[in-house]
């Protein structure tokens, strides 16, 4: 039998190489394709003559019920999750270093526990005096969470199949190691069989498996993409440093809707829920002033308002600046250029700032014309409506196009007090009254009517 030769695996993204090479073909990283044992031998070139046995197919249609979820009792969590944990699912949960990771899934197996799920807490950053620390500043010492802390994936896997517990929070898969897999914890390899190890036996025992992954400097999950591939769920927790609001972001679910958030704020007492993100998000405006404007966007099936502040001053450089926070900066570029296309208002040699409040991170073309009418009101010094909201997408003709869910939205504005509305001419908005909705064809319009300048 030939000798299996080794494989060069990139840390970064996990492709495979048949030689080491400086940079990745793939993502394009730099050093970061590394020598790896293979982890088994595997089948020859092909299967030979021997027969399987055949799988049974079956029909789309079924009788069998949804699954049944359990619910934590939090609000915030179980949205996100879809309306709750499902039996056998496996759920991925990255986040920056001290973001509140192990603090939020903490509260969560306790949560579950008092509602009476069986919940075990394997811990393999920590010790276990460590996590009961924390479990008594949060108040959750009563609960009837069980704890441990290990490393070895055998052992871990073996008191699992043994307690068969309902649920079982991994933190984090970085920490596991594999006596099968010669490589150091945290690798391509020990990551990969870590995960695949621990998703088979949620699905084959009927165990939900919460699994906390590190992030990159880039903020995406580290370790190979294929990890993402395997789970149920998907779940990123954001927030900023210097904000207490932090967000659990879904960007998959097999078991509900994705781009779900749930919203929770940093408390010495732990994280607590916000029920009314937009009241949160809004909470500071006073007066109106230049450069605010007000965008009702939907995160998932949930509408929230934030704030979108833009700051237009004179440039000393060469190359005036282009600084952007919460949002896309192409996105914001190509808004700038159509200004200067379309309407002839021009932005060079001026900085350009952009702010979305709170630290919420707006990805919607929705939010194009809320960021439009905030660099023009901080380029004009005139503030906009204080009562008004905006939603549009601007097509690089300078049309402003409708978008989806435009009830939703104006509901979520009329129950925080705002009267008017400033919309695409072609949107189409049914069954609301009591606000004043003002449409516009093009961002020409939109220039002339709201600022007075053609």
């Amino acid at each position: 039998m030939a000798k299996s030769a080794s494989t060069f695996t990139c840390t970064a993204c996990g492709a495979s190489h048949k030689k080491w090479a400086g940079r990745c073909d793939a993502c394009g990283a730099w050093n970061t394709i590394a020598e790896e044992a293979p982890l088994s031998q595997g089948p020859g070139r092909n299967l030979g003559a021997a027969k399987g046995r055949a799988v049974p197919l079956s029909g789309l249609a079924t009788d069998e019920p949804p699954p049944p979820r359990s619910r934590s009792g939090l609000v915030e969590l179980d949205r996100v999750l879809g309306g709750g944990l499902v039996p056998g699912s496996a759920v991925l949960v990255g986040g920056d270093p001290g973001i509140g990771k192990s603090t939020l899934l903490l509260q969560g197996a306790a949560a579950f526990a008092r509602a009476g799920l069986d919940a075990v807490y394997i811990s393999g950053e920590e010790a276990s005096a460590q996590v009961r620390m924390r479990a008594q500043r949060l108040g959750l010492t009563d609960s009837p969470v069980r704890l441990g802390a290990e490393t070895n994936l055998r052992d871990i896997l073996t008191t699992l199949d043994r307690e068969r517990p309902d649920l079982a929070i991994i933190d984090s898969v970085q920490t596991l190691w594999s006596d099968q897999v010669e490589a150091a914890p945290g690798s391509v390899a020990q990551v990969r069989a870590a995960a695949h190890e621990l998703v088979t036996f949620a699905k084959r025992r009927d165990v939900a498996i919460v699994i906390v992954g590190h992030v990159t400097k880039d903020g995406q999950i580290a370790g190979p993409r294929v990890v993402e591939h395997m789970v149920d769920t998907v779940l990123y927790f954001e927030g900023e440093r210097g904000h207490q609001f932090r967000i659990l972001r879904s960007v998959k679910n097999r078991f509900g809707p994705a781009d779900e958030i749930g919203v929770f704020e940093m408390t010495g007492a732990g994280l607590a829920e916000v029920a009314n993100p937009s009241a949160l998000f809004l909470s500071e405006r006073g007066q109106p002033v230049p450069g605010s404007a007000v965008f009702a966007g939907i995160e998932g099936t949930r509408p929230v308002l934030t704030e979108v502040q833009a700051l237009v001053a004179p440039s000393t450089l060469a190359s005036p600046r282009r600084t952007v926070v919460g949002l896309d900066s192409g996105r914001v570029s190509t808004i700038i250029a159509v200004l200067e296309a379309r309407c002839g208002i021009p932005f060079a040699g001026l900085d350009v700032f952009l702010n979305v409040a709170g630290g919420m991170r707006v990805n919607e073309p929705a939010a194009d014309l809320a960021i439009a009418g905030a660099l023009l009101s901080a380029r004009e010094d005139s503030a906009l409506p204080p009562e008004a909201v905006l939603f549009g997408e601007i097509s690089l003709s300078g049309a402003l196009r409708p978008v989806a869910q435009a009830e939703n939205r104006l509901k979520e504005a009329q129950k925080l007090g705002f009267s008017q509305a400033i919309l695409p001419e072609g949107q189409k908005v049914e069954g609301l009254s009591g606000m004043g909705i003002r449409r516009i064809a093009d961002l020409t319009g939109f220039v002339g009517e709201v600022f007075g300048a053609g």
